[in-house]
């Protein structure tokens, strides 16, 4: 069977679980889905079958169904299309709870297709059989259990609910999950199934493009969204204001933001999830320069704060903002989420930067109100000398400013260290993490999710725990059409508890949080064919990962002391403390 929009949709399949399967397919694919992700497995054959027949899907495959989830929010996240996820019954569906979560909090499109038993099938010591409904719970924007297929039931029904549930995630932005319970056969038989006479009701939707049903609401205009501005912008606008970036996903939009804080003469203070971290115009070592007393109190005299987008790495600032008597606070961010931890947040604008920044008044550009520009060197100019040693710190650093095309920081201590450390850059870099949950599951294949979407080579930078947690993923990367490079950061176990106040008595900090493994990359890297190093000096480093961006697939370990990364940073912070109390 081919279902093609070009050559009219087939009337005979293999069996009449195949007929609703490539009903979904192609109506999927005619509300936008091009990718389909999927996972072995027998009863899920239906699915599997129709996505691999269909001209128009580009089906990616993987043996681990939690890799699997996050290759599929990779993908999501780098085409900004919706991608379905396809798996067999039982603990496949409950591997991709992970991945749910995260999309669900980053308000990523997937569309998860789990084969099922039937309903007789439940509960009587059948094979692989769970309760699939609802398994999701509230980490789902829509959720739909499918009956078993019938040709009693309308072709339409099925249509009309694919449609219903992708115009909801339009909506409001996250997973969807679509139990579909099969019946055998399952597998083609020696007789296909003809179903042209339950098709025929579908009229002109088997030879035309066009989904079942049109759902189409308009495109929400910025004043429909956004209350009327023109009163209260130009009194926000004339008090000392800054402007904070947290997750922005679109490089043009960041800019806007950008060319904003030049107008109104504020301070920029950039997330690395934003887009705007190694710009110029942003205050880049805003978060270690919180140290400095000075810079502190410069900061403290806004009275205003403008925000776009949520989720902020950095600790201190949002010490900073929990604890500042802000006049007023404004939020802009286009998921209908609250996002605002210490309720600062008095008025929310969901918008996207381009939307919101569209609708604003124009007012005439003003002067900086600020001197933190003047009082962040010095803290710059700690980072630099701290960085000059072969670290975490160092190799953080100095890859923010060798990297090209996309980079993608996991969670734990990488993110904390590329939110401090770097400098401003010409060459555009795209950041992203995978910062709902903040989890350390997923990371690799979330990045080579990424790589599928991008021509330009992309590298992932994350902790040995947390490359541990996915290594069944590096079984991926061998694929990847663009080079990618993989760092990991092994400080033997989970160092960033030196810095949290865990129990440190006895062997509490070491054998219940830190958990030290004693193992290394190499061989991980030759069981799944892939390039490795591990450079010992930064100018190695720099030697190792300039080579590694002009061939295939590359892991960068890093090996480093556990204890030096916390005795780093504690000493960066002591230093830039001491030299403001000097002055």
């Amino acid at each position: 069977m081919t279902a093609s929009v070009l050559s009219g949709f087939a009337q005979v399949h293999a069996t009449f679980n195949h007929v609703w399967s490539a009903l979904m397919l192609e109506e999927l694919y005619r509300l936008g889905v091009r990718d389909v992700v999927l996972a072995p497995g027998s009863r899920s054959s239906p699915l599997t079958m129709a996505a691999s027949e269909h001209v128009g899907l580009c089906c990616h495959c993987h043996f681990d169904e939690r890799g699997l989830g996050f290759m599929a929010l990779g993908i999501a996240r780098g085409s900004h299309r919706p991608v379905v996820v396809i798996t067999t019954s039982g603990t496949a569906v409950a591997n991709l709870y992970p991945a749910v979560v995260e999309a669900n909090l980053l308000g990523v499109p997937l569309i998860v297709l789990s084969a099922d038993r039937p309903i007789e099938l439940l509960d009587n010591g059948s094979n692989q059989a769970i309760d699939q409904r609802d398994i999701f719970s509230r980490h789902t924007t829509v959720h739909h259990d499918l009956p078993a297929p019938d040709a009693e039931i309308k072709a339409a029904f099925l249509l009309s609910t694919i449609d219903q549930a992708v115009d909801q995630q339009r909506r409001t932005p996250g997973p969807i999950h679509i139990n579909c319970r099969y019946r055998e056969p399952l597998y083609p038989g020696e007789c296909l199934v003809d179903a042209s006479d339950y098709l025929a009701p579908l009229g002109r939707w088997l030879t035309n493009s066009t989904p079942w049903s049109d759902w189409s609401w308009g495109d929400i205009q910025t004043r429909a969204t956004i209350p009327a501005l023109s009163d209260v912008w130009e009194a926000f606008a004339q008090q000392r204001g800054i402007i904070i970036a947290g997750s922005i996903h679109d490089p043009q939009q960041a800019q806007q933001v950008v060319a904003l804080a030049k107008q109104l003469g504020w301070p920029l203070l950039a997330d690395v999830q934003s887009q705007l971290r190694f710009d110029p115009y942003n205050l880049i070592h805003f978060d270690l320069a919180l140290h400095d007393e000075h810079f502190s109190a410069e900061l403290a005299k806004a009275e205003v704060l403008l925000q776009f987008g949520g989720r902020l790495i950095s600790k201190r600032l949002t010490q900073f903002i929990a604890q500042q008597p802000w006049q007023d606070v404004w939020l802009v961010e286009p998921l209908p989420q609250r996002l605002d931890p210490d309720y600062c947040v008095k008025r929310r604008l969901i918008s996207s930067p381009a939307e919101f920044i569209a609708g604003l008044p124009k007012i005439p550009e003003q002067a900086p109100w600020h001197q933190l520009g003047s009082l962040q060197r010095r803290t710059s100019q700690f980072v630099e000398e701290q960085c000059a040693a072969f670290s975490e710190p160092g190799v953080c650093h100095q890859l923010a400013q060798l990297a090209e095309g996309q980079l993608f920081i996991g969670n734990s201590l990488p993110a904390r260290l590329m939110n401090m450390l770097g400098t401003h850059r010409q060459m555009p870099l795209r950041v992203l993490a995978n910062r709902g949950a903040s989890g350390i599951d997923g990371l690799i294949a979330t990045a080579y999710g990424l790589s599928c979407t991008c021509s330009e080579p992309t590298t992932i930078v994350l902790g040995d725990t947390s490359a541990l947690h996915d290594l069944n993923s590096l079984a991926l990367l061998k694929q990847a059409a663009q080079p990618l490079v993989v760092v990991i950061l092994n400080n033997d176990g989970g160092s960033i508890f030196h810095m949290l106040p865990v129990p440190k008595e006895g062997e509490l900090l070491e054998r219940y949080y830190r958990q030290p493994h004693g193992l290394n990359f190499e061989y991980a890297a030759k069981m799944f064919g892939l390039g490795y190093s591990a450079p010992s000096s930064l100018e190695a480093f720099a030697a190792a990962y300039t080579q590694a961006l002009e061939s295939g697939v590359t892991l960068i370990e890093v090996n480093v002391p556990h204890q030096q990364v916390a005795d780093d940073l504690k000493a960066l912070g002591a230093a830039i403390r001491g030299a403001s109390r000097e002055l």
